[in-house]
């Protein structure tokens, strides 16, 4: 990514977590390497500023997935800009196919995931599972916690393939996180977690 973009965006992130009340918490230790970021609880809009404020105040240069409707018109560079990927969401089992290759050629390639849809209710999708699992990423447990207004990266995780014991880790990480709008949150749990095999 050209540097002086990469110092822009340091900036802005800076300066947005000087105005904001929200605090940002850091990674103790900075993972190297391709990876996979979990945004949860995803319960607001505001979630996707919180996740732009955390990956341009660590210098990453994200990726995101996003319904094809997001990236039409002018709209279009824009998303791409701030490193979103189009999805056809009636082509689903074709995003985690493409994510893996994006991976495996990018040294860099990082990936921000929110498992669970805005207000969904219906539990978290299990795509970030398939494609850590698929692309041999870690995971890293982004969050946004309205109780202490805070917003950062929890620990990075390598999934084993042992799909209930996995989720329990991710479970206590999130148990008291509430994300923005704590009414909208949900358990971390997959709708299909005891059918997935690896």
């Amino acid at each position: 990514m050209d540097m002086i973009l990469v110092r822009v965006r340091k900036g802005v992130a800076s300066a947005f977590w000087k105005l904001s009340p929200w605090k940002l918490v850091r990674e103790d230790k900075p993972v190297e390497g391709p990876r996979i970021l979990l945004g949860a609880p995803h319960t607001s809009n505001f979630d996707f500023v919180l996740m732009l404020g955390i990956a341009w105040d660590a210098r990453m240069n994200i990726h995101w997935l996003g319904k094809k409707e997001l990236f039409k018109g002018i709209a279009g560079p824009i998303m791409r800009g701030l490193g979103g990927i189009p999805v056809d969401r009636k082509n689903a089992a074709g995003v985690v196919e493409e994510v893996v290759e994006r991976a495996r050629e990018d040294a860099r390639f990082l990936l921000v995931v929110t498992p669970e849809g805005t207000r969904s209710g219906k539990g978290w999708r299990s795509g970030f599972y398939r494609i850590a699992m698929g692309a041999d990423l870690p995971v890293t447990l982004g969050f946004a916690d309205g109780s202490t207004k805070s917003a950062g990266l929890g620990p990075t995780i390598r999934l084993t393939g042992d799909v209930s014991s996995d989720m329990d880790r991710i479970r206590e990480f999130y148990a008291d996180k509430t994300g923005v709008r704590p009414e909208y949150r949900t358990e971390p749990r997959m709708r299909d977690e005891s059918a997935l095999k690896f």
